[in-house]
């Protein structure tokens, strides 16, 4: 981690750099436990090969507590388990909502007006952003936050443990899968859904040859209204004002919100609270493996300027995302993993 994305990540794909791309290593680490094993590689060739992936509901055995929903315009799987119920798409393998048995109402914040399409991203949720963050570097003409979120993964595990935590696994992998990051990688996305989520990006390095990523989990958060609440636990944190391009540092206090909100908290692996009097509740973000923290709102000219998003919408949201971004991208050798992981919890305030 702390290597700024540069080199491996630009460099287009070689004949010689293609031809190096054979898979794992000699003598590279075995794959944590629990992850899926890889797909057999396929015959078609890259960025295509990924975005075609197929949809097989009887692939994986499911639990009673997950089925596949009736009449949704993209594959999802509806959890109603013990304590808590939630929908996951494959595409972009986004969690779209979550909502544990003690709350009064979903703890994620979903657009009215988002997309359900194969080529758009969902608006709300936990989209991935990986292998990129924002606009690409280089090349501006390739989706914005990468191709994790508008690519559909693979439902590779599912199960329930006695205690009623749903887990579900979902695998994403290819070789050359955009052109402007020609790397052969492998990704799984491990869900535990219980009286709290937990997901973890997990990415290895198959290729004999190092990459860089960055990546988020972009989770959108329903607040009561957002002048209302604050965050605490970034207090005294350096970070990057991108709406007024400056580098500033936290104050003492929490964060509190009165207008457009875009920043990434440099150096943090604190845990993040929400104060929301008027759902009188806080949600809990703990994370590990996660160099930054990235906070959101667009407030009213982004709101409006963006087709999937409601021009009145922006108060009832917040975006708390766990990240490596910028400066905190992760480097991968041959046979290297990586997880970055948010343990997200809802309790009433005090």
């Amino acid at each position: 981690m702390g290597v700024a994305i540069r080199g491996t990540l630009e460099e287009p794909a070689s004949p010689k750099r293609a031809a190096r791309r054979r898979g794992p290593p000699a003598g590279a680490a075995k794959r944590e436990g629990g992850a899926c094993p890889p797909k057999p590689r396929s015959a078609k060739a890259g960025y295509d090969a990924v975005m075609s992936s197929s949809h097989d509901p009887d692939a994986v055995p499911l639990p009673a507590s997950v089925t596949w929903a009736g009449g949704s315009p993209l594959p999802r799987l509806d959890v109603a388990g013990r304590h808590a119920s939630a929908q996951i798409y494959l595409h972009g393998a986004q969690v779209a909502a979550w909502q544990p048995a003690h709350a009064r109402g979903p703890v994620l914040w979903m657009s009215a007006h988002s997309l359900f399409k194969p080529d758009k991203a969902i608006r709300g949720g936990v989209p991935i952003c990986f292998p990129w963050f924002g606009p690409h570097r280089e090349d501006k003409t390739v989706p914005s936050h990468g191709f994790g979120r508008l690519t559909p993964w693979t439902l590779c595990d599912a199960g329930e443990e006695p205690d009623g935590t749903v887990n579900l696994t979902l695998q994403l992998e290819d070789d050359n899968a955009s052109p402007v990051w020609p790397h052969y990688f492998h990704a799984d996305l491990r869900l535990s859904i219980g009286r709290t989520l937990t997901l973890a990006l997990f990415v290895d390095n198959p290729d004999s040859i190092a990459f860089s990523y960055e990546a988020a989990l972009h989770t959108y958060f329903s607040v009561s209204h957002i002048e209302r609440v604050s965050v605490s636990g970034l207090e005294n944190t350096e970070y990057q004002d991108k709406v007024s391009g400056s580098h500033q540092r936290q104050s003492s206090d929490p964060i509190r919100f009165n207008g457009e909100t875009d920043r990434v908290y440099l150096n943090t692996q604190a845990q993040c609270v929400i104060h929301d009097p008027g759902m009188n509740r806080r949600i809990t973000i703990a994370k590990r493996g996660s160099g930054s923290t990235v906070v959101w709102n667009p407030w009213v000219q982004k709101a409006r300027a963006m087709a999937d998003f409601g021009d009145d919408e922006w108060p009832g949201m917040l975006c708390i995302e766990t990240a490596n971004v910028g400066e905190a991208a992760v480097t991968l050798r041959p046979g290297d993993s990586h997880t970055m992981t948010v343990e997200i919890g809802v309790e009433a305030a005090e």
